[in-house]
């Protein structure tokens, strides 16, 4: 039972990690998300997620 939960912590603190990269990439850089909308194309606003996240990341470890 112990292993369920610590995996359905797990996948809760990706889906928040995702979620707040979502809502800072909306407030950043409107124009990719409502490009990415428009269009259907979601390669583009993957790829800035996938940067906000890696950003966020790597300026984590640098202040560890």
């Amino acid at each position: 039972m112990d292993r369920v939960v610590g995996i359905g912590v797990l996948i809760g603190a990706i889906a928040a990690i995702v979620a707040g990269a979502a809502i800072w990439l909306l407030f950043t850089d409107p124009v990719t998300v409502a490009t990415a909308v428009e269009t259907g194309d979601v390669s583009p606003l993957v790829r800035q997620l996938a940067d906000v996240i890696f950003n966020a990341i790597s300026g984590l470890l640098a202040y560890l």
